[in-house]
């Protein structure tokens, strides 16, 4: 892990996404964070140790799902496409699909293996399966203050985490989408994951809190930035902010950060420090992983 000096920082952005709003001030408290994202081999050691079944390998409850046809209710979870030629980018249902037998073990589905990706962030793990692994390593999941905090490098003002253009003389500083999304990628790791540490770490020793995966924090979703004020406090006591009104979001909704190898400038420009995604807690995809704080 890498010991971070906290301090207080501008969070947000008024540039891009509305839910990045407003720009404030965050103060946070001096905290750990992994180097990297962790990796396949890391949540296999979790597993053979606690015996632990991720919520994409669990039984569906047909009660949860009273209209749905018994044979469709099997485990599983989604799966990124990459489709044939241009779409519409406003039905993310063209490049996302269910695929039965999804799992952290099989990310692309029953047929695929994590054999020779034992050190790629492992993906296909619901918040739950994060936290259980944090508990596990006595660690917890940063929060999203602590997350873009420890991304900026110790850098303020910058819209990426390396300066204000997303590709510095025409290279990638992370693994994101190069090509027109979401059917052409030019990208060297091509339309998925890379093996951590594959890019230059950070001014802080970090690694990949800019794409590859988006990582799950600690805090509840909101459409924009609920400003506390200016006291640290412990990430295990402060208070939690619902994400909408009640009655508006079946499922609670955590932040993810860091954007993924998904984003891309034409359609989803959020591999920014500042950028921020909702994502049901009970939802795993092949582009979501996580690392550990404390």
């Amino acid at each position: 892990m890498v010991r971070i000096t906290g301090g207080s920082f501008t969070m947000g952005s008024d540039e891009f996404y509305p839910d990045e709003r407003p720009v404030h001030e965050r103060v946070v408290a001096d905290f750990e964070i992994d180097r990297y994202a962790v990796t396949n081999s890391d949540f296999a050691t979790f597993v053979a140790e606690t015996a632990y079944v991720t919520i994409a390998e669990r039984p569906i409850d047909p009660a949860q799902f009273p209209d749905a046809d018994p044979a469709d209710l099997v485990p599983g979870a989604l799966v990124f496409a990459q489709t044939d030629g241009p779409v519409d980018l406003r039905d993310w249902r063209r490049w996302w699909r269910w695929v039965p037998g999804a799992s952290w073990l099989h990310p692309q589905g029953p047929e695929s293996t994590i054999d020779d990706r034992l050190e790629h962030p492992v993906v296909q793990v619901a918040y739950a399966d994060a936290l259980a692994y944090a508990a596990w390593a006595g660690k917890r999941l940063p929060t999203e203050a602590e997350f873009e905090f420890a991304a900026r490098g110790g850098h303020e003002g910058r819209r990426f985490a390396w300066g204000d253009v997303p590709y510095p003389d025409g290279v990638p500083r992370a693994n994101t989408w190069l090509g027109r999304f979401p059917y052409e990628n030019r990208g060297r790791h091509g339309a998925g994951t890379a093996p951590v540490g594959s890019y230059p770490p950070d001014d802080h020793g970090l690694h990949d809190m800019i794409g590859n995966v988006w990582e799950w924090t600690s805090d509840l979703y909101t459409p924009r930035h609920m400003v506390p004020d200016l006291r640290p406090v412990d990430a295990e006591k402060r208070p939690n902010l619902l994400a909408s009104a009640p009655g508006e979001q079946s499922t609670v909704r955590r932040v993810l950060k860091g954007g993924s190898y998904l984003c891309s400038p034409d359609y989803c420009l959020r591999f920014r420090p500042a950028a921020r995604s909702p994502q049901a807690e009970d939802t795993a995809t092949t582009h979501i992983g996580f690392r550990c704080a404390r």
